[in-house]
């Protein structure tokens, strides 16, 4: 079995592990970092469960070796509140009813929350679009589209703020 070390940046924490070549980034960031925000689904890329934010771009971490990401900065639902108080998203989705079950919920927002830096002003066709990469099978996604739209309202005002 083949080890190799990696160093790499999850919410602002620098780590340093070893493991395994084949380890998944998922599996990492859940069973190395106990970061277990960021749930397993398919494991094939299909349901965006996994979504994190590598390097700043959306990514489904069940597609990438964890050594993949030496190096790499690397957000997890974790990191999106700060000192206990939400980020818009978070609030949003709790506002408008954006989760039932609450297990696409993490890889939900933080595919949203890369979808509004590319597109801070989307129509409610273009967030459906944005999302498209992520399975919901409890809330049929209106109120999901209506918690991003209410989240790009607030973190517009708070830009202006």
């Amino acid at each position: 079995m083949t080890r190799h070390i990696i160093t790499v940046t999850v919410n602002g924490t620098l780590y340093t592990r070893e493991m395994d070549a084949r380890k998944l980034l998922s599996d990492f960031i859940r069973e190395d970092l106990g970061l277990t925000g960021t749930h397993l689904g398919c494991e094939h890329g299909q349901c965006g469960t996994c979504t994190i934010l590598f390097n700043g771009v959306s990514m489904k971490s069940c597609l990438l070796l964890a050594t993949q990401a030496d190096g790499a900065k690397i957000m997890t639902v974790e990191g999106l509140a700060k000192d206990g108080v939400l980020h818009p998203l978070q609030e949003s989705f709790w506002e408008h009813h954006g989760l039932q079950c609450g297990f696409c919920t993490p890889g939900m927002l933080m595919n949203a929350l890369y979808f509004l830096t590319v597109n801070p002003r989307p129509t409610d066709l273009e967030i459906r679009r944005g999302i498209a990469g992520n399975l919901c099978r409890c809330t049929g996604y209106v109120n999901i589209v209506k918690a991003i739209k209410a989240a790009a309202e607030k973190m517009a005002q708070n830009k202006g703020a």
